[in-house]
């Protein structure tokens, strides 16, 4: 067995179950780790600022991977270690884009999410779950036109985020995006793209958290369920893909564990590190 120093975990649809909520089980799991000195690491696709407050304030966790990698951070000195962002312009670029199609997009603009009046008042037209809406209005700042206020900040991009109800729709906009070399484009979701800045993924932030902290990339283990997690889970010491996690990512992990619903991370940490919960 590797001894593990560090455990990245995903949120969405992996530590967190379908209502968002945090285990019992796993939250005991979590702490385990962390009484015995290893680094639990949120790796997630969301701002710091969108992790829930149950997460943000757990003790012991010290750093976390947000945006798919963009940005690493001492989130205890609020200290940014790395980032891998979008240049302003380019920003511009894709969010102009996505007029070609039928598309709801937002933007992270320096840890902070902002999404337009017209898609935050019609997001039932585009097809997003009532958990989604609500992580949404939770997480996003609403503005008349995300592109001006890029523009008025001319700050770099953390991510951009495009959501569709037409499936179609989000292939053509992926094969326009796949032109671009200046971008890296996943998804969390069936019906989303994720638009992020060069090296800026989950498993590309976890060896440079890792090389930081001065420790091996095989002393990691790495959650997840989704198409942005890929990376994560082939360059952990130990990948583990949920039950509910997508065919292909079960198919690239060390392990499959149970669901989110499942408790399925604590049922990793007690098979594959021997801790009990």
């Amino acid at each position: 067995m590797k001894n593990i120093r560090l455990v990245a975990l995903d949120l969405d649809g992996t530590l967190l179950d379908s209502e968002k909520h945090l285990s019992e089980r796993n939250r005991k799991a979590l702490a385990a780790c962390i009484q015995r000195g290893i680094y639990v690491v949120p790796c997630t696709g969301r701002i710091w600022k969108g992790v829930p407050n149950f997460i943000r304030l757990f003790p012991g966790i010290r750093y976390a991977i947000t945006v798919n990698g963009a940005v690493v951070e001492d989130v205890v000195k609020h200290r940014v270690l790395d980032e891998r962002k979008i240049h302003w312009e380019n920003a511009l670029e894709i969010l102009e884009l996505a007029r070609n199609f039928q598309t709801m997009y937002d933007a992270y603009v320096g840890g902070q999410g902002i999404g337009e009046f017209y898609f935050m008042n019609h997001m039932d037209d585009y097809g997003l779950s009532p958990q989604l809406q609500q992580m949404i209005r939770d997480t996003r700042i609403a503005v008349a036109d995300v592109k001006e206020e890029v523009r008025r900040q001319k700050k770099p991009v953390d991510k951009i985020n495009y959501f569709f109800k037409d499936l179609s729709e989000r292939q053509r906009a992926r094969e326009a995006l796949a032109l671009r070399d200046d971008i890296v484009v996943s998804s969390s979701f069936p019906d989303n793209l994720e638009i992020n800045g060069p090296g800026a993924t989950k498993g590309d932030a976890l060896c440079r958290l890792a090389s930081f902290l001065g420790i091996d990339y095989e002393q990691t283990m790495g959650f997840g369920d989704g198409e942005n997690d890929f990376t994560l889970i082939q360059k952990a010491g130990i990948g583990v893909a949920m039950g509910n996690a997508i065919e292909d990512l079960k198919i690239k992990a060390d392990y499959v564990t149970r669901t989110n619903d499942e408790d399925g991370v604590a049922a990793a940490i007690e098979k594959l590190m021997g801790i009990e919960v």
